[in-house]
């Protein structure tokens, strides 16, 4: 997700696609402490994703 896309959600939006991502990113990480995935960068790049909006989140709590 590129952070022009993310400026543009609002802030339920950004919440839900926290708690979206966060969903997957334990679900992914459990399925590959069973079975190793075909490309875990993919975990990385989901971690990074939650970072962002995060990032965000709190950047736009403090101009508040």
């Amino acid at each position: 997700m590129k952070q022009q896309e993310i400026t543009k959600m609002s802030d339920a939006d950004i919440q839900d696609q926290i708690a979206n991502r966060s969903e997957q990113l334990v679900k992914m990480k459990l399925a590959h402490s069973v079975a190793p995935m075909e490309n875990p960068l993919q975990i990385r790049s989901l971690r990074r994703s939650i970072a962002k909006l995060k990032t965000e989140l709190t950047k736009r709590e403090a101009q508040a």
